[in-house]
């Protein structure tokens, strides 16, 4: 079986949910997708994306399925292609005080926000209902459906990784530029040794075990 390049087309149609939208009257469609949920410490990232009808944006998917060197190439051809990318974050106090969700849906309304002009249509990933007055459909598994969801899943991605790696130039004992926050054996090891900053999670569980462990510090 022949192996598929980056920027070979995927050969399913990435862009049937953007027509379907446009068939319904709807003109400026945006996909919106996050990045971050899961690790213990950080902000969780989302972008929204509004492309045009006929992109060239060949090789976008699932963020999670692409190396970072592919993300770095994707997203500049992202960038180049769009009309509007927004990127909004929440931060780890506010996820904390909200949860996990909320701040996500937070996150997403700011990178909605951030677009010029403002959607009228969006497309979600995952079953969500967002607290927004503009019309919006979630897609589960959205980002290997919708290109629009493919290209806000990468930009999110290689935001969040940035971010990541500026706060291991701050906090460099946590190894931040590795693992991105995520519960890796080498963070939940440097969690013991040193306790938490103002980088991680409190509320989440395995950031609590930790800290509370007998092991720890």
């Amino acid at each position: 079986m022949q192996q598929r390049t980056l920027f070979q087309a995927p050969p399913e149609d990435g862009l049937r949910l953007e027509r379907r939208a446009r068939r319904r009257g709807f003109f400026y469609v945006a996909g919106v997708d996050e990045a971050g949920r899961g690790p213990l410490a950080g902000p969780v990232v989302a972008a929204a994306v509004l492309l045009p009808e006929a992109p060239n944006l060949p090789g976008v998917t699932d963020s999670k399925k692409l190396t970072a060197l592919q993300r770095q190439r994707l997203v500049e051809a992202v960038y180049r292609e769009a009309v509007s990318v927004g990127v909004g974050c929440a931060e780890p106090a506010e996820i904390d005080r909200l949860n996990i969700l909320q701040a996500t849906f937070r996150a997403m309304v700011r990178a909605l926000q951030a677009l010029r002009p403002q959607p009228d249509f969006i497309l979600v990933d995952g079953p969500y209902a967002l607290p927004v007055d503009i019309p919006h459909k979630g897609i589960p598994k959205g980002d290997a459906l919708s290109l629009s969801i493919g290209a806000a899943s990468i930009v999110a991605k290689v935001h969040r990784d940035r971010l990541m790696d500026e706060l291991d130039e701050r906090y460099p004992q946590y190894g931040f530029k590795e693992h991105k926050g995520y519960p890796t054996r080498a963070h939940r090891e440097a969690l013991l040794r040193h306790g938490p900053c103002p980088a991680h999670r409190l509320s989440f569980k395995g950031v609590r075990e930790l800290v509370e462990s007998p092991r720890a510090r």
